[in-house]
């Protein structure tokens, strides 16, 4: 008898552990941001840009001859090698062909990308990058130039049109190389510096269907690339709307611009129920195979067999040779972000 009600009790405990509701799974970001190296796999972007993550990442230089690497301290310079190599070129291509001076190069993705622990809700699976558009300082930045310093706004939150003296004619040609690459897909803009960029762009227009208007835009372009080719279980966003953009697709973008400032210069009503709280994305909302990422290797050199050894003494660990560069961060202030007005509770409908 004791047996039988053992084996149930048993059987009840796994029937209840597999049909356990998606809530009672762990929070992606906190093991998603936990992962300081990438996964020791082949470089594959797994699942969709806002649910997914990033195996075989590899890391963005922190400096280059066109770019440096920016806010290390957060730990998102990495992505899909595909991903590096378009910034390291474009980056180069832009100083040598167009004279910009170099690119401040922001958040890509997490060492294993996956939800991040604040701020963005893409950036998983290695294929998006946040481009400032403060441009690079001549010499290479020291470690405290990199996490104290900030971009500069073209535009204001809510603003219609760019900020004259932070415009200028060098940012069409900068932002028109990037799109003009075949493999990104889209390229997010604070709508009044598609504006600017509709205005300025000439005859040659095809470029401006990938720059799509998006809200908190205005410190830096995002970049966005289409899922490499020949790997499967990453999705593609649908193509953007047909034309350049800059008909009446901007101008409803304009009216959405005076509604909300005109909403944020309100006084706020006490809220008479608690907001929702925002759903946080459990291991169970990310595709199966994130899990493997998640359990994979540190990206280190593979352990090779050998005959079991008499214990060696105790050293201290040396970091892998792809780790991130936090040791040389050691000691560094991080400085809060310039904070403007508080936003409304913007559409949440997704960027077209």
């Amino acid at each position: 008898m004791y047996r039988r009600t053992s084996s149930l009790a048993t059987l009840c405990v796994l029937l209840g552990a597999l049909m356990a509701p998606a809530h009672a799974e762990p929070v992606a970001k906190k093991l998603f941001g936990s992962k300081k190296t990438p996964a020791a796999l082949s470089a594959r972007s797994i699942g969709s840009y806002a649910r997914g993550c990033l195996a075989g990442g590899r890391m963005l230089p922190i400096s280059g001859p066109g770019w440096e690497a920016m806010k290390l301290w957060r730990n998102r310079n990495w992505g899909h090698p595909q991903l590096i190599e378009f910034l390291e070129r474009f980056a180069n291509d832009a100083k040598e062909k167009d004279g910009w001076p170099g690119l401040l190069i922001g958040d890509l993705a997490q060492p294993r990308g996956g939800p991040m622990l604040t701020g963005h809700r893409s950036h998983q699976i290695g294929l998006d990058a946040d481009i400032w558009y403060r441009t690079k300082p001549t010499g290479r930045m020291s470690k405290k130039e990199r996490s104290d310093s900030w971009s500069i706004p073209l535009a204001k939150e809510f603003g219609q049109n760019v900020i004259k003296k932070n415009w200028k004619p060098g940012y069409v040609t900068l932002i028109k190389r990037a799109a003009s690459d075949p493999r990104v897909a889209r390229i997010f803009a604070h709508p009044a510096v598609k504006r600017a960029l509709c205005e300025g762009a000439g005859s040659d227009r095809a470029w401006l269907r990938k720059v799509r208007p998006w809200w908190k835009h205005n410190f830096h372009f995002h970049v966005r690339l289409k899922c490499p080719s020949g790997y499967d279980g990453c999705k593609d966003q649908k193509p953007p709307p047909a034309g350049d953009g800059c008909g009446p697709q901007l101008k409803d973008w304009m009216k959405l611009l005076a509604k909300a400032e005109k909403a944020s210069k309100k006084k706020p009503k006490k809220p008479t129920k608690k907001p929702t709280p925002r759903k946080q994305l459990r291991m169970a909302d990310l595709p199966p195979a994130c899990r493997g990422v998640l359990e994979a290797g540190d990206g280190s050199a593979p352990e090779k067999a050998t005959k079991r050894k008499a214990p060696a003494p105790k050293r201290k660990a040396a970091a892998p040779a792809n780790a991130p560069h936090l040791p040389w961060l050691s000691g560094v202030t991080r400085t809060p972000a310039p904070q403007g007005p508080t936003p409304m509770p913007l559409p949440a409908r997704k960027p077209q």
